[in-house]
């Protein structure tokens, strides 16, 4: 008699070791179990690493599983009469999930099923229903562990306690004291991203130096991201992208070494939170949307220059120059862009030369006036309002507590309160980025500026964004004016700086 071809299907929600270990165990239980009740397993199905209880997530291998089971056999033809599994909470847990394995097993007459236990007649209503009802319990089982996480999760940030997980970058496996290679790259990330380095650029430098993340990966952008904007580096917790905060409205500080001070953290979250997804223009302007295939600039002054040819009613054509490539010439090219893109097509300058001298220009600059040179400590204007406004809520709420003040007027006050309050706290992290910012262009060694500028990046040089954002700082904008026809020397009188007020 031949025996029944069947698939094994194995699941683990959590594979923490990375070697699959967990699931190739259930399928070898599986093949036992089929052995041992006449059955051949002709293919396994595996979900490693994915839970069955998020409606969100997509197991590819029991959707392929379905299919196969309903229409009798696999995609290259083998046919399939049968399902093996450890434990029905492999299989499913969501009841609707359930119901669809039963409908496709039971579509045609005569399937098999069995577990490690035995053999089970899906036809038989009984048996289906405490399949089902199975599926129930594990679902309630699940949503009560979520929620004594979320609890427990909750209650450790509320006392600053670390959390288990994936080893943070930047500390030891007690996640409490600061590993001494890590931290200090991370803090140096976040003073570069200050300055005005990009996430790009200092992914690509660890990438170079062979640093890796706490699961062994190569960095990239997105993963250097969530380290640098994750409230941890500087002591504070968060939850559902919300700081943990204490009941005087101040972030829960953790047992845990910070890396930065929440000044610094607080500035890149600025930083990034002003940029977020959009364009920002040279004087600080957040614009358009940027789209999906947006890259960094790979030229020093793009965005900067502008066309300084005058139209026909005398006024300056004051369009952003391009960069172009001559098949004659080695640089690159600033160019007018066509009329057809906006532009009057009718300048264009060599590129290096134009670097060179724009980049003598602000060096020089910062020379003569330190940008930024007064390191001393403002002090934000609205400190008192936003004191004054907590000190408020917290008396609106003590004297509710204690009933002297009524519902119909606690409740409108407190809302009140509340967007006053959340608004002078984003003010307040915009002052404290712009003193951070402010704090590390007084401590800049213009010398060592000079002297980095014009190496490489991976000699040491400075990275093209840390150029750009000087310059943007120093200058508004540089309108190249005309020349005239054909070619001539390059005339650095052409080029019009236009700059900032100190």
């Amino acid at each position: 008699m031949d025996q029944i071809p069947v698939v094994s299907y194995a699941r683990i929600s959590a594979d923490v070791r990375r070697d699959e270990h967990g699931v190739q165990d259930q399928h070898k239980l599986n093949r036992e179990t089929a052995a041992r009740l006449g059955w051949t397993v002709v293919h396994e199905f595996t979900d490693n690493d994915k839970s069955a209880a998020k409606a969100d997530v997509v197991r590819d291998d029991f959707e392929a599983m379905l299919k196969a089971l309903r229409v009798g056999e696999l995609p290259n033809g083998t046919a399939v009469q049968g399902v093996v599994i450890v434990a029905e909470d492999r299989l499913a847990r969501r009841p609707g999930d359930y119901e669809r394995f039963a409908e496709a097993i039971t579509y045609q007459d005569g399937r098999v099923f069995a577990d490690a236990r035995g053999a089970k007649d899906l036809y038989n209503e009984d048996a289906e229903s405490m399949g089902l009802f199975g599926a129930v319990i594990s679902k309630m089982e699940v949503r009560k562990m979520q929620r004594r996480m979320r609890r427990s999760h909750r209650t450790r940030a509320e006392q600053g306690l670390p959390v288990g997980g994936t080893r943070p970058f930047g500390w030891m496996p007690d996640r409490l004291a600061l590993d001494p290679d890590e931290a200090p790259l991370v803090r140096q990330a976040i003073l570069d991203l200050i300055a005005g380095r990009s996430l790009h650029s200092i992914a690509m430098q660890w990438q170079r130096d062979g640093v890796i993340t706490s699961l062994g990966n190569p960095w990239t952008s997105s993963s250097l991201k969530v380290t640098v904007l994750n409230p941890r580096v500087c002591g504070w917790r968060q939850i559902n992208n919300e700081l943990v905060r204490g009941p005087d409205g101040n972030p829960v500080v953790g047992s845990w070494e910070p890396i930065v001070t929440p000044e610094q953290w607080m500035a890149v979250k600025s930083h990034f939170d002003a940029r977020k997804g959009h364009y920002v223009y040279p004087d600080g302007r957040v614009g358009q949307i940027l789209p999906q295939d947006f890259r960094e600039p790979n030229y020093l002054l793009t965005g900067t220059l502008r066309c300084g040819r005058p139209k026909a009613d005398g006024s300056l054509c004051n369009t952003s120059l391009r960069v172009s490539h001559s098949k004659d010439c080695v640089q690159h090219i600033y160019l007018c862009p066509a009329k057809s893109a906006g532009g009057c097509g009718g300048l264009g300058r060599r590129g290096d030369m134009v670097d060179l001298y724009i980049s003598e220009a602000v060096l020089a600059k910062l020379e003569e006036v330190q940008l930024s040179a007064s390191s001393e400590q403002a002090t934000w204007a609205k400190q008192a309002e936003y004191d004054g406004a907590k000190e408020r809520l917290e008396t609106l709420r003590t004297q509710w507590a204690l009933g002297n003040v009524s519902n119909e007027l606690f409740f409108p006050t407190a809302a009140d309160l509340e967007k006053q309050i959340a608004r002078l706290r984003t003010e307040a992290q915009g002052f404290a980025a712009s003193v951070q910012r402010q704090r590390s262009r007084s401590n800049a060694d213009v010398s060592e500026i000079r002297r980095r500028w014009f190496l490489a990046e991976e000699d040491g040089g400075l990275p093209l964004t840390v150029k750009r954002t000087y310059i943007r700082e120093a200058l508004h904008a540089v309108i190249i004016h005309p020349c005239g026809g054909g070619r001539k020397k390059f005339n650095p009188d052409l080029l019009e700086p236009i700059w900032r007020e100190d």
